[in-house]
């Protein structure tokens, strides 16, 4: 059987920069079934409070705080919640990572890492690590189906500047579960067990085109970022 491991950050400091301090992961099967779940909450981060005071969903962080107290949630350093993924891909001989949007959580994973360690360590994942991307999926699958294209019309769903149909995981999921009235929770284990249910779809639909979906950056500086990932990642081991 292959095992998949999705992955969520949950971010502060600014997008270029984000540092995470929410690390949910799933691991999970073909069919969506899972078989283990992680919430780390990373205290480096989030025990910083100016770094916190510009999080997006600085709102969350008393509901964060009554999640550890409860159990709920793991606190735990960045460096021991790398550790536990690296275990846990090792356990279950992970075929691939996976995320939505997958380039932001691997980037701010990486910057975090860098930030906490001062650059003596730089990439998160091993060398080797396949990474798919589901809203890469997304696009493949749907980008040129009428009947997503029609509903999200339908239901307003389009960007802002292009007008093209939204491919987030909040809406995605409500197309394929058929519920209108999803709201993403915007929290690291939380939108984990939607994406794998987004990507078990995909997975099930067999698409010739899904091997774009690996992570393939196409700027020549994430080119080099890229190479550089798979040449000295090993040394974060």
């Amino acid at each position: 059987m292959a095992y998949y491991m999705t992955i969520d950050t949950e971010t502060t400091n600014s997008l270029d920069d984000a540092l995470v301090y929410d690390l949910g992961l799933a691991i999970h099967d073909e069919e969506g079934n899972v078989y283990h779940t992680e919430s780390f909450v990373i205290a480096d981060i989030f025990f910083n409070e100016e770094l916190m005071k510009v999080a997006v969903f600085a709102n969350k962080i008393p509901q964060y705080r009554v999640d550890i107290e409860n159990g709920i949630r793991t606190l735990t350093t960045f460096r021991k919640a790398r550790t536990e993924v690296l275990k846990l891909m090792k356990r279950y001989n992970v075929k691939a990572v996976i995320a939505h949007n997958a380039f932001f959580d691997f980037k701010s994973l990486n910057t975090t890492l860098r930030f906490l360690t001062g650059s003596k360590y730089r990439f998160f994942f091993p060398w080797g690590t396949v990474i798919w991307d589901s809203l890469r999926m997304a696009k493949t699958t749907f980008g040129k189906d009428n009947t997503y294209i029609e509903w999200c019309k339908k239901n307003r769903y389009l960007t802002n500047k292009y007008k093209q149909p939204k491919m987030t995981a909040e809406i995605l999921y409500r197309y394929i579960t058929k519920n209108d009235s999803f709201i993403e929770e915007h929290t690291g284990l939380a939108d984990v067990l939607i994406e794998k249910e987004i990507t078990s779809y995909f997975l099930k639909r067999n698409d010739k085109n899904m091997k774009k979906c690996l992570f393939n950056p196409k700027k020549e500086e994430d080119e080099k970022t890229m190479l550089e990932w798979w040449c000295e990642s090993l040394l974060c081991e």
